[in-house]
């Protein structure tokens, strides 16, 4: 059996779609994580530069942190004591 030229065609053309937004799809998920991953190593850095090693406590915030504005959370860090920052996120 013998499919037309035409319904291969379109075949071909949906496949190719399908292609490209496929990849479309994986370039702006990959964008997203890497705009998630640094964003958090900038809040690990400056937890580190603010308080040293972090500690369990500080790591555990810095995903509350990552929930926030990235101005607000900037804010948080340069403004807050530690025993700010671990009250406000536990």
């Amino acid at each position: 059996m013998r499919l037309s030229p035409l319904y291969e065609q379109r075949l071909a053309e949906a496949t190719q779609q399908g292609i490209e937004q496929g990849i479309e799809q994986g370039i702006e998920q990959g964008i997203e994580q890497g705009v998630r991953q640094g964003q958090r190593i900038f809040v690990e850095n400056l937890l580190r530069a603010k308080f040293g090693d972090l500690d369990e406590e500080l790591t555990a915030i810095i995903e509350p942190l990552l929930a926030l504005p990235p101005a607000d959370s900037t804010a948080l860090l340069l403004n807050s004591s530690r025993e700010e920052l671990l009250a406000r996120f536990n």
